[in-house]
């Protein structure tokens, strides 16, 4: 319920407040007053597009507050964005400049949309395009689900759900199909890569070794004069045993050393050395000499490194600088084949799951299908008795709903609203064959019909009374006074007819100085209320005026 509306800067409203409390509230006014301004401020708090022109001429922001008691839903949803609310009670609010717009709620900044989105559930504004979206299949396909009540509502819900996870399994599947030609090249492009790979069969470093072995075995002779000449110079030579070398004449030095540290100590350590010198250089030769046993210049292994050299690099030319990188190239394109044939299998089972998921919507859209048709007639039978108390007796109103042809977001339904208001005139579709007057009308009687299916709801009505007058807006006062018995309902209106029905009423006034308008909001009550009545009746605050408003008052009392 909303329990207070404040507007600061919007239109000519320099800072007005109302209170509308449960029930039924008329807000009334002089043409050009700024009665509308109500509505679209009430309409910025449930997101309307936010127009700086909204903001009044001198003002630098726009600003709009209203207070709600909510459930405890709502409550839990605030909170969760960072809201306080006060004894139950949630402030939102729209703030406008000239640059942009904000939303608060609770005292926290939120995005618009998710202020909106806490109030939009049970606070509905009716104007003008409420009107025109009634003739609307998508909108009357909502009105007979608001009338079908929970057991469709939990159908629709897991209809959509089903029919969003179609949708995602069917683009990826449809993906999947239009690369099946590309997917397949790519296949037979890595298969021929991995089976040249597989029957060269390269290991990790191959190429750097074989490299290294035939530099090794094409230098044989170069490297085994070098060898025998540096063992000739450390161990000598058996062609000449006289020849010095290094080994003896370490050997000469550490007996000379020896011998001469028993006349002084000193020595004996340079006499260790050199000792050590020998044993390093003795290794080094028998080294060498295992070096020259092995080496051999073999032509035949020679050969058999240049063929596999040769074969490593036609390896090495496609897939990688060295055979490390093309045993890579090998691990990653193994990964990549195993995911393009795994692609098929996708396929197969995205085609099941599209499938599974069709014939689960199409039962779950014939259950829609049968819980409409029959919400269908109950809505229009009840909504035709409502007609009737709008002076509208030979009215016809009827739901049809037929097969839509595929499935769509919302079923396999297709809603048509067909109107007659007189006797011996076709059905037609209700947004060609009402005028405005009736559709307001139709608009109303199928509120006060779904006010009974969804209590505890706030109405916001704009223009309900467009074009009627009379007896009939005497019954639209009735009807609004009824669906205040189950909801919150706020209409601005410029009939008394309607505004005598309500419970609270309220003023828009209008001060001009001349250079500048001003409105501000007051209730009236008694007399005020009656001078009220009496101007909308075309008057003046006269006896005979009043005494007309009185008989509305009691009229609307009863």
């Amino acid at each position: 319920m909303l329990t207070e509306l404040r507007i600061r800067d919007v239109g000519v409203i320099a800072d007005a407040a109302i209170e509308p409390g449960p029930g039924f509230t008329a807000i009334t006014g002089e043409t050009g007053a700024g009665k509308t301004m109500v509505v679209t401020g009430l309409a910025l708090l449930l997101g309307a597009k936010a127009d700086p022109r909204l903001i009044r001429i001198g003002a630098g922001r726009a600003i709009v507050e209203g207070r709600f008691v909510v459930d405890a839903g709502v409550a839990a949803a605030a909170e969760g964005l960072g809201a306080e609310l006060d004894d139950g009670e949630l402030l939102v609010a729209r703030q406008l400049t000239g640059t942009r717009s904000r939303a608060f709620a609770g005292g926290s900044a939120v995005p618009v949309k998710v202020a909106a989105g806490l109030l939009a559930e049970w606070v509905t504004l009716h104007g003008q395009s409420e009107q025109l979206r009634l003739g609307t299949p998508d909108r009357q396909r909502e009105v007979i689900d608001l009338h079908a009540g929970p057991e469709l509502a939990q159908v629709l819900q897991r209809y959509q759900a089903a029919y969003a996870e179609r949708a995602q399994a069917a683009t990826e599947l449809a993906g999947l199909q239009t690369a099946a030609r590309e997917r397949a090249r790519e296949l037979d492009v890595l298969q021929f890569g991995l089976d040249e790979i597989e029957r060269i069969g390269p290991q990790p470093g191959e190429d750097v070794a074989l490299a290294a072995e035939a530099q090794r075995l094409q230098s044989a002779d170069d490297l085994r004069l070098a060898a025998s000449t540096a063992l000739a110079g450390l161990a000598g030579t058996t062609d000449d045993l006289d020849a010095p070398d290094a080994t003896g004449l370490l050997a000469a030095a550490r007996r000379t050393l020896e011998s001469a540290s028993r006349q002084d100590p000193a020595l004996a350590a340079q006499a260790e050395r050199l000792a050590v010198l020998g044993y390093e250089v003795a290794d080094v030769a028998q080294d060498l000499a295992s070096y020259l046993a092995d080496l051999d210049a073999d032509p035949s292994r020679l050969e058999w490194i240049a063929g596999r050299r040769s074969a490593l690099q036609t390896l090495t030319r496609k897939y990688g600088a060295d055979c490390d990188e093309v045993l890579a190239w090998a691990a990653e394109g193994t990964s990549r084949a195993a995911s393009l044939r795994g692609a098929d299998e996708r396929i197969e089972e995205l085609a099941g799951r599209v499938d599974a998921l069709s014939a689960d919507l199409t039962e779950m859209a014939d259950a829609m299908t049968r819980l409409r048709t029959a919400a269908a007639t109950s809505l229009a039978e009840t909504a035709v008795a409502e007609l009737a108390a709008l002076a509208m007796p030979h009215a016809v109103l009827r739901f049809e709903v037929g097969p839509l042809g595929r499935l769509g977001p919302d079923g396999a339904d297709d809603i048509a609203l067909l109107f007659a208001a007189n006797p011996g005139s076709a059905p037609g579709p209700l947004a060609k064959v009402a005028s405005g007057g009736e559709l307001s009308r139709v608009r109303l009687a199928l509120e006060v019909v779904l006010a009974g299916d969804t209590p505890g709801q706030v109405f916001i009505f704009d223009e309900v009374d467009a074009g009627i007058g009379g007896a009939t807006a005497l019954e639209v006062g009735r009807r609004l006074r009824s669906l205040s018995a189950h909801s919150q309902v706020i209409v601005v209106t410029h009939l008394a007819q309607v505004a005598a029905f309500a419970d609270r009423h309220f003023v828009v006034t209008k001060t001009d100085t001349g250079e500048v308008t001003t409105s501000g909001i007051v209730s009236v009550a008694g007399d005020a209320r009656l001078d009220e009545l009496a101007r909308m009746m075309g008057g003046e605050a006269t006896a005979a005026g009043r005494a007309r408003a009185a008989e509305l008052l009691e009229l609307g009392a009863g």
